[in-house]
């Protein structure tokens, strides 16, 4: 009994002082649960003062992007701030060759100068637990899909009865994998206009060669507000609409934030997957990941060799380039991460203590016994359709350029096909997205060898039974530069001036030159036959997945009553908090968690896309002009870190500290912990914040923007501390255990 006992114990003292509600991603409405938390490590603010929906809260001061990203009210007039990356496509979209606000920037000094721009920004009114009513007659023990098909028209019943109003938007969303489900209502205000940005040397300083990474010195912020119609309600573009009023603006503090400093950020996060199971996170941290980057590594190599040669063709691939890389990057680090944090070994433990608690009980082991189990059972199915699938993906979509056209014209096809007024109703869209997307980087040379390079890994990794007998004895017989000259010598998809010519035609035109095209039949008969092979199983045993992961989240809640669980993240308004922090990626090696506008010039390489910096801003720097914006040092801080955990989504958040403060703006994670979605681990995660200070401070300074700064509301509220909340290390935190 001794030679048990001690062990579990050590397991409850390992696993429940391991994770803390830093690491999770908790929706505003449940922010009561984890409030003394926050308030132990120094908040200073209440849970009504965070979420509110009698009075105005900060939630009311959040708002969604409709491109996906996160902003947050600054002014009572409606500005709004949040990332430059955030603002990019609007402010091409209204940027011209005497005009570019990209390269140049831009300021507008009066409400008149300010640019309309094709972008709504959503405001959350409410989130409602209608779980009962969503989940009202449906048992666990239903087949998923037949399950899944009951919830679906609940949902729909649900919606039907809710009051339709123009630009009211209704969500039902499920949280904890299927186990709740929150109605969110938001408002839509879609007419949005361009107010600030700084050029992109500043807004996008370092450009892809800094992402993921620390030290970080980019100043990625733009500056955009909403205007509303009569009665300050949401309404469609007009010369007569007002700035919005919004219920609840942030503060601005120019105290700035110190080390161990309490902040948070609220935003909208899009995916994490943290409840996966060690037989899931293997498979990533083994196989999948490997796999993407093995496509991407053989597409990066040959885009490398041509882009040394010519410096023409350098220029036209650096956007393609940059972004192939960006993920190929992030899937090293991810997979590098888990390991080196033995991810699998302590989702593991905690799998033997979860089966441990579950046999225990002889109820619980009667409907939860076999979770565990069939989850593994599928995770072995599933692998090799996987596995195979995220390397179709990669090269049949994402890789060789030839294939995403092909995707485009089969995708358009399919539409035109089916509906005869489809084509006429979005051949300029599909067109558009052609041009923008893919064209402007096309080199069919580059590409070709691309082609011919992943095609040759395909048909050495891909289980033979995903290919087709036709395709096979194609590539074996004649090789891959056979398959490559079909498509880049007698096919539309390697002749961009002939493909552009499709868009041009009338519907039975176009639908002829798909179906007689040589290289689309090649590649469309290889998709096909690999979609009805690998990936209708895959989903069919992903549907068990899904099923099973549903059942262990909850019998999770149920056996671990000391834990307070933080749903995945899925788009929804969420809290993060931590601390600001630096790190240690590796030995010998500390990160502090400031960089400074020194760093800036440290970096500064004259005539560089990424590196160069604005002659005004080099002028400040030497003059030390930082205005009322530099640290209590004299310095001007850029960037800084927290512990807080983001994701894509997060773009923009608002970091506030203690007081509900602006302090800065979140845009970035560190490539060392870019494996927090699945595996968080305080120590080495880290989100990067722009100072609130930089944004000011290149606003006023060197933008000349005073009327944008005579707006907000300023404050100094270090010092004007009230009486702390008691200590973090003198408050009992909440027990909960380590997955």
């Amino acid at each position: 009994m001794k030679r048990f006992l001690l062990p579990f114990a050590l397991f409850l003292f390992l696993t429940l002082h391991a994770q803390k509600g830093e690491g999770g991603m908790w929706p505003p409405n449940t922010i009561d649960r984890i409030i003394d938390d926050m308030q132990a490590m120094g908040l200073q603010l209440d849970a009504g003062d965070i979420w509110n929906t009698n009075k105005p809260a900060l939630k009311d001061a959040v708002v969604q992007l409709g491109n996906g990203c996160t902003g947050e009210f600054v002014s009572d007039k409606g500005l709004v701030f949040t990332n430059h990356h955030c603002g990019y496509d609007a402010i091409v979209s209204v940027s011209t060759l005497e005009h570019n606000y990209l390269k140049d920037g831009f300021w507008a000094r009066s409400f008149d100068e300010e640019i309309p721009v094709d972008l709504s920004i959503y405001v959350v009114n409410d989130i409602r637990d209608v779980t009962e009513q969503i989940l009202q007659g449906v048992p666990d023990t239903l087949e998923p899909r037949k399950r899944q098909s009951l919830v679906d028209k609940h949902i729909d019943a649900y919606l039907k009865k809710l009051p339709e109003k123009k630009f009211k938007r209704y969500q039902i969303k499920p949280f904890f994998k299927g186990n709740k489900y929150y109605l969110i209502v938001s408002t839509e205000y879609p007419d949005v206009r361009l107010v600030g940005t700084p050029p992109e040397s500043i807004g996008k300083f370092g450009g892809d060669t800094d992402n993921w990474m620390w030290p970080r010195h980019t100043g990625d912020f733009s500056i955009f507000r909403v205007y509303a119609g009569p009665g300050n309600q949401p309404a469609e573009y007009s010369k007569d609409n007002k700035p919005f009023r919004p219920a609840r603006f942030l503060k601005i503090s120019l105290d700035g934030v110190a080390p161990q400093d309490f902040v948070m950020i609220m935003g909208f996060p899009g995916r994490t997957n943290e409840y996966l199971t060690s037989y899931a996170v293997k498979q990533i941290q083994d196989l999948r990941d490997p796999a993407r980057v093995a496509v991407r590594e053989r597409t990066l190599g040959i885009m490398d060799k041509f882009m040394k040669q010519d410096p023409a063709l350098k220029l036209k691939l650096a956007s393609k380039h940059a972004s192939l890389a960006n993920y190929w990057k992030f899937w090293i680090g991810e997979s590098k991460g888990l390991k080196k944090f033995h991810a699998v070994e302590a989702k593991e433990k905690f799998e033997k203590e979860f089966q441990r608690r579950i046999d225990a009980d002889p109820a619980r082991k009667a409907k939860y016994g076999n979770v565990l189990p069939e989850l593994k059972k599928l995770y072995a199915q599933i692998e090799k359709y996987q596995v195979a699938a995220d390397m179709h993906r990669e090269i049949f979509y994402r890789n060789a350029d030839a294939l995403k056209i092909y995707s485009i014209l089969i995708s358009l096809y399919g539409r035109a096909k089916a509906d005869k007024k489809a084509f006429k109703r979005y051949r300029n869209d599909y067109a558009g997205y052609l041009e923008d997307d893919v064209l402007k980087s096309y080199a069919p040379q580059v590409d070709k060898e691309i082609f011919a390079s992943l095609m040759q890994l395909y048909v050495e990794k891909i289980p033979k039974e995903f290919i087709s007998p036709q395709f096979l004895k194609i590539v074996e017989t004649q090789g891959t530069d056979f398959l490559a000259r079909v498509v880049y010598e007698k096919s539309v998809l390697g002749k961009p001036d002939e493909l552009r010519k499709l868009f041009k035609l009338s519907r039975n035109k176009f639908l002829k030159a798909i179906e007689n095209d040589p290289g689309i039949g090649l590649i469309n008969g290889q998709d096909v036959y690999f979609r009805q092979k690998a990936m209708m199983p895959m989903h069919r045993l992903q549907e068990k997945i899904d099923h099973y992961m549903r059942l262990y989240v909850k019998a999770q809640m149920e056996v671990f009553p000391e834990k307070v669980f933080a749903p995945d993240a899925n788009f929804t308004m969420r809290v993060s908090y931590g601390s600001v922090r630096g790190y240690n990626p590796r030995d010998a090696v500390v990160y502090k968690p400031f960089t400074h506008l020194y760093g800036v010039m440290e970096k500064y390489v004259p005539g560089d896309p990424e590196f160069d910096v604005p002659p005004k801003l080099i002028k400040l720097y030497k003059k030390r002009d930082y205005g009322p914006y530099k640290n209590i040092d004299g310095t001007l801080v850029t960037d800084w870190l927290a512990t807080c955990h983001i994701t894509g989504g997060n773009s923009g958040s608002p970091t506030m500290d203690a007081h509900g403060n602006l302090v800065g703006l979140a845009f970035d994670g560190v490539w060392e912990g870019v494996m927090e979605d699945i595996y968080y681990r305080p120590e080495i995660s880290r989100s990067i914040i722009v100072d609130i200070r930089y944004v000011l401070f290149v606003i006023d300074k060197y933008g000349g923007a005073k009327n944008i700064i005579k707006e907000l509301s300023i404050v100094h509220p270090k010092k004007h501390q009230s009486t702390p909340r008691p200590s973090r290390f003198n408050k009992p935190r909440p027990r909960v255990p380590q997955m």
